[in-house]
């Protein structure tokens, strides 16, 4: 059974035991009757998790049946993202190209001229061929102790922080073997010399292989540390959050006359980049966590980057409010935009009067227990860039997985002393 089916399962079974119909059900959830019954029926996925929250709600789901279908929710999620962008897959190395021989000839030896009167010496076409092959055997095994070096050798590459994914998936960095950069000498062996013999330079003090008799001396181009391996980690990011599914505002520079009206939640990121808008005062990202490997991953921290304050642009601000769901204000990392270090900040949420506890980092995640965490940034003096790096550590290695909007920085503006406009259903424009 797929990940939607498991989720629209669960949906199915909460339904039917509460004896509630699908006319009831979506006036509570402000839906419509068939955009449930999709649910349901595993034609569809709610784009929010609010929207599963009330409806376990609305049935009367226990704390561990709203555990399973949130973690059923966040599967299908992730899946679904997953199939809308899928990685592309790394071309495989090339090999050593072999010279190949269409028939059984043979090659006159390459050496030194046979004396007078004795005949030429001749090898078979099989030779040339074994030779071929004794050659490139060579150069791979040279890859090998050349890589294993990288790995195992004293100097190792420190964390970096990297490009993340859009739509969904950010990119880490960390220690070579999981995720990082390392990089090593690789010592170049000295034809002739006798077995672990490495002559010195004392000038350089760096080992140098000896000159050929006769000539001058060569030195092997240094070799490339091994590709970095991915972190063990897939973010899938979500940078149009609105609080409670439908409170939020944008800035745009086009009059109102110009903007149409405001999308639902789920697709505010076509209509703000339509209108090349940026998030006015607050942004909410939501960044949904899953290993990628059969161990757990720790998420040791989370630091906040600001990569540009720039002066609020004077453009409008329109509200995007139709009415909003339940009461429920989930727990969140706020952040400071105008902060000259900007810290994620633990905070509280609060569900119909339960009060709903801090996020706490560390925190455990594995492919069975993804981890959903939502930052809310919010400014009143600056057009700011910025991202997220996330720390991590697992049995193999720790990194930093950096997150933000498709491998682009986030962007929050302030929107204060901005002319505010709402959306007037019944003249179907946009007022002050």
């Amino acid at each position: 059974m797929s990940e939607a089916a498991d989720f629209a399962r669960l949906m199915r079974e909460l339904k039917d035991r509460a004896g509630l119909s699908y006319g009831v059900l979506a006036r509570r959830l402000h839906t419509s009757t068939s955009t449930l019954h999709r649910y349901c029926s595993g034609e569809a996925l709610p784009a929010q998790f609010a929207v599963v929250d009330r409806f376990a709600r609305a049935c009367g789901a226990s704390a561990a049946e709203a555990v399973d279908l949130h973690r059923a929710w966040l599967l299908a999620d992730a899946r679904r993202r997953a199939g809308a962008t899928a990685p592309t897959p790394e071309p495989a190395p090339e090999a050593v190209p072999v010279p190949a021989v269409a028939a059984e000839t043979t090659v006159p030896v390459v050496g030194p001229a046979p004396a007078a009167g004795a005949e030429p010496v001749v090898r078979p076409s099989w030779y040339r061929r074994r030779a071929a092959v004794v050659a490139a055997a060579g150069l791979a095994a040279g890859a090998v102790a050349v890589a294993l070096l990288a790995v195992t050798g004293p100097d190792r590459g420190t964390p970096q922080a990297g490009a993340g994914a859009g739509a969904g998936a950010g990119a880490g960095t960390g220690t070579r073997g999981s995720g990082g950069s390392a990089s090593a000498a690789a010592t170049p062996s000295v034809p002739g010399a006798a077995p672990g013999a490495t002559p010195t330079d004392p000038a350089a003090g760096t080992a140098q292989p000896p000159a050929p008799s006769g000539g001058p001396a060569t030195v092997p181009a240094p070799a490339s540390a091994p590709p970095p391996m991915p972190a063990p980690l897939k973010a899938a990011v979500r940078s149009h959050v609105w609080a409670a599914g439908c409170d939020h505002a944008y800035l745009a520079e086009r009059g109102p006359g110009s903007v149409p009206p405001p999308p639902v939640q789920a697709d505010a990121p076509a209509w703000a980049t339509a209108q090349r808008a940026v998030h006015a005062g607050s942004q909410i990202v939501e960044v949904t966590l899953h290993g990628t490997g059969g161990g757990a991953v720790v998420l040791e921290g989370l630091e906040v980057r600001v990569g540009a304050r720039r002066t609020p642009p004077a453009w409008n601000v329109y509200q995007m409010s139709q009415g909003c769901g339940g009461g429920l204000t989930p727990a969140v990392f706020a952040v400071n935009l105008d902060a000259p270090r900007p810290l994620a900040r633990p905070v509280a949420g609060n569900d119909a009067g339960n009060r709903l506890p801090a996020p706490a980092l560390p925190m455990r995640v594995s492919a069975d227990e993804p981890v959903v965490l939502r930052v809310e940034a919010v400014t009143t003096g600056c057009d700011c860039d910025w991202s997220l790096d996330l720390r991590w550590t697992s049995p193999a290695g720790s990194g930093t997985l950096r997150v933000d909007d498709g491998g682009r920085p986030l962007r929050t503006s302030a929107a204060t002393g901005r002319p505010v406009y709402g959306y007037a259903l019944e003249q179907g424009r946009w007022a002050r």
